[in-house]
C-alpha cells in the first residue's frame, strides 16, 4: 500500500503538476486525521465500557 502511494506521489512530481500534488497531499493528511479521530473514538468507547463495568460491580 505504501508503494502504491509513493508511486502516485513520484508520478505527480515528475509531471510538475503542483496543484494535483497539493490536492493529493491534502487528501492524504485528511485520511490520517480521520484515522486518528476514529482511534480516539474507539478508545473513548472502550474507556466508557470499562467504567460502566466497574460501576456495575459496586
Amino acid at each position: 500500500m505504501i508503494k502504491f502511494f509513493r508511486r502516485i506521489r513520484q508520478q505527480l512530481l515528475k509531471e510538475n503538476n503542483l496543484s494535483k500534488y497539493l490536492l493529493y497531499a491534502i487528501g492524504e493528511i485528511v485520511l490520517v486525521v480521520i484515522g486518528i479521530l476514529i482511534a480516539l473514538q474507539i478508545n473513548n468507547w472502550n474507556q466508557e465500557n470499562k467504567e460502566s463495568l466497574v460501576e456495575k460491580q459496586r
